[in-house]
């Protein structure tokens, strides 16, 4: 799955552990989402949409 997580978390000047505080995950977490190497949970990914203010279709794409 891709996701635009570091591109908006950038956009904010937000650095892993500000978002990561912000979810109630660690920062190797939100790290691993960025890098594509854990998807997150429906709860979570429904977290992240709140933070950023998008739909989690906005954030997550399926892979081709």
């Amino acid at each position: 799955m891709q996701n635009r997580i570091r591109t908006e978390r950038e956009k904010r000047g937000w650095t892993q552990a500000d978002l990561a505080e912000q979810l109630g995950v660690s920062r190797q977490t939100v790290n691993a989402i960025e890098t594509g190497k854990y998807d997150p949970s429906l709860p979570l990914a429904f977290r992240l949409a709140s933070v950023f203010d998008q739909r989690i279709d906005q954030l997550f794409t399926p892979d081709a």
